[in-house]
């Protein structure tokens, strides 16, 4: 089930197996995915393969300055033939969202969303409703263009278990679309597998052996980021567990029933550089996700890994 989960996400988003791989490592650690790239790069294509290859319902909301909470979550309406109060679901009662250009919305419709990815439910003038199961969430943003934004603070931020790019096509594959003429690759995409058997595949996660050895080094890459002086705030304990999720996910996709420390290795920096902040900045400074990176990625490479 997993190969042919790849194979289909794949075959939408040719040439970029390293992003595909992300991808589905956050979807069966039941994380959600942050997407952080220029626009036309194939970021909608990725979540619609995502959803068909797993047979679940998708939706999109483009997010804008005006977008209220309701607008994403729902609202509660008069029903005159009833005489009742009816809760009218909004669109993140689905298998996968994609939120695009999440921060261009306001804090309060970002905020909004952090229930429903945390808890995996959607509170309502007082009701309590739950999401579908699985819930992914793929959100994206510009890199490049922040003018009416509203940067996403850290408790947002940490609610992802991973920020990925998914950056240029290979020439041979930019071609070959050019050729083709036809941008929608998400929609040819051939279903892998169902619902049921994808929250099958996210229960055989948890499974995968993660012994002592590589719980002391996580931690200790954890506490290098916490001591680091380049760093005024360091990896949450939330950030560990994550890590540790999706390098069981990865063991998953690559056929082992049991983690290595490279899972761990190459995996720290999309699951932690949006973690943390930069201590040389003045406040309010946006720092780019390449020092962002390079920071963490010098830390890692300075914690001994276990034999």
């Amino acid at each position: 089930m997993v190969e042919k989960l790849r194979a289909a996400v794949e075959h939408a988003l040719e040439g970029k197996p390293e992003a595909v791989e992300l991808a589905l490592i956050s979807l069966l650690g039941r994380g959600h995915l942050l997407i952080e790239d220029v626009p036309g790069v194939g970021k909608t294509t990725l979540a619609r393969a995502l959803a068909r290859a797993v047979g679940g319902d998708w939706r999109r909301v483009q997010f804008t300055s005006d977008l209220l909470p309701s607008d994403v979550l729902g609202v509660t309406i008069y029903d005159q033939r009833t005489s009742e109060f009816v809760f009218r679901q909004g669109p993140v009662f689905c298998n996968v969202l994609l939120a695009d250009e999440i921060n261009r919305a306001s804090p309060r419709t970002q905020s909004a969303l952090l229930e429903a990815m945390n808890e995996g439910q959607v509170s309502v003038d007082g009701a309590t409703t739950p999401l579908p199961d699985p819930f992914f969430v793929v959100a994206t943003q510009n890199p490049q263009d922040f003018a009416g934004t509203f940067p996403l603070p850290e408790s947002q931020l940490d609610r992802f278990m991973m920020r990925i790019r998914i950056g240029y096509p290979p020439p041979q594959v930019e071609a070959r679309l050019l050729l083709d003429g036809e941008p929608g690759g998400g929609d040819r995409v051939q279903q892998a597998i169902d619902p049921a058997q994808l929250v099958g595949l996210q229960r055989e996660v948890e499974r995968v052996e993660f012994d002592a050895s590589l719980a002391t080094y996580l931690q200790a890459l954890l506490q290098a980021t916490r001591t680091s002086p380049a760093l005024s705030l360091g990896a949450s304990p939330r950030a560990g567990l994550n890590l540790a999720r999706a390098a069981r996910s990865r063991a998953l996709l690559r056929g082992r029933s049991y983690c290595i420390a490279d899972d761990i290795h190459d995996l720290a920096v999309p699951v932690l550089a949006h973690r943390v902040r930069l201590s040389s900045h003045a406040e309010g400074y946006m720092p780019s996700r390449e020092e962002s990176e390079a920071t963490v990625r010098d830390l890692v490479a300075r914690v001994p890994v276990p034999l």
